[in-house]
This record gives C-alpha cells, sequence and structure tokens, in this order.
C-alpha cells in the first residue's frame, strides 16, 4: 500500500492546550495507517478573525498515510470529535483543530475538502511552524515555497512557544 507525505495544521486554544495538541499527535500515531514523522515547536499565536478570545497553540506535523484524502480527513475529524471539540462558529474558540495542510502534490476539491488549505498562505501560525518542518517545499498551486510565502505575510502575531515533542511522545 502507497504510504502518501502529508502536512497537518494542529491548534487550540480551549483548556490545556498544550496537552490538547500533543494528545491529538498521539491519537494519530496510535492508528494502523498514519504515522507522525515529525513535529515544529509549538507556537502561542493571537487569534484572527473573531479576536475576542484565549490565544491558541499551534504546531505543524509532518506524517505519512495510507488513506485517501477524504478518508484522512475523517479519521481527523474523529479524533476532534473524541476529544470533544464542539462547532461554535466560523473562527471561533476550538478544543482541538486539524487541518490537513497538504497531501503530498496533490490539489483536491471534493465536497468539503479542499487540499492545499485554501487560507494557509495568508495565515502565519500555519506558516511559521511548517517553514521550520519544510521551508523548501512548494505550494503546488501559487508555484512558491513556504519560505517564500511566509516572507509575504511576516511572522507578526506568532511566537515561539515550546520546542517541538520528543520523538517517543508522538511516534508509536
Amino acid at each position: 500500500m502507497r504510504q502518501e507525505a502529508v502536512y497537518l495544521g494542529l491548534g487550540s486554544n480551549l483548556g490545556d492546550k498544550i496537552h490538547n495538541c500533543l494528545y491529538a499527535l498521539e491519537e494519530i500515531s496510535a492508528s494502523d495507517h498514519t504515522h507522525i514523522q515529525a513535529v515544529s515547536s509549538l507556537y502561542k499565536t493571537e487569534p484572527i478573525g473573531y479576536r475576542d478570545q484565549d490565544w491558541f497553540i499551534n504546531c505543524v506535523a509532518k506524517a505519512a498515510t495510507t488513506l485517501s484524502p477524504l478518508a484522512l480527513q475523517r479519521f481527523l475529524q474523529g479524533i476532534e470529535q473524541q476529544m470533544g471539540r464542539h462547532k461554535t462558529f466560523a473562527m471561533g474558540p476550538r478544543l482541538i483543530d486539524i487541518d490537513i495542510l497538504f497531501y503530498g502534490a496533490e490539489v483536491v476539491e471534493e465536497a468539503g475538502l479542499i487540499i492545499p488549505h485554501p487560507h494557509l498562505h495568508e495565515r502565519g501560525f500555519v506558516l511559521v511552524p511548517l517553514a521550520e518542518l519544510t521551508p523548501d517545499l512548494s505550494h503546488p498551486i501559487l508555484k512558491k515555497t513556504i519560505r517564500e510565502l511566509l516572507q509575504n505575510i511576516g511572522k507578526q502575531g506568532v511566537d515561539w512557544y515550546a520546542a517541538p515533542p520528543p520523538a517517543r511522545k508522538v511516534a508509536s
């Protein structure tokens, strides 16, 4: 079965934010089909859109999966639900949010799923940790590297918070 390299964005601004992100990473790696290979540092980030909420902890993970893009999305949404995530409103507070940023070099446009993530090039909280892991990765639509995309928007509102979790914490 073919494995695909994927990049996932994780964020939390409710409860124990660091624990929420680490727990989600552990749940992803506990599966037989998706394994975390690397995790960025954790970043403290300002909320965007709806600003009257607590700051976020964000990170990006590189993983290998045998799941299709849609099956991966369902798997990640299952982890969010199992952790107790409830939909609030767009850009609102969340216990955990796990987004598929890239699925190899594929471009996916299906009902409810767009890959690469349609807003990643506008969001420092995604680009800063992504650039830490893979600055030369090329966006398959925009034809720019992560480094170039980050230079376009800067690092405002994104502060380094903690070193990446130890590999044994997230890889099984």
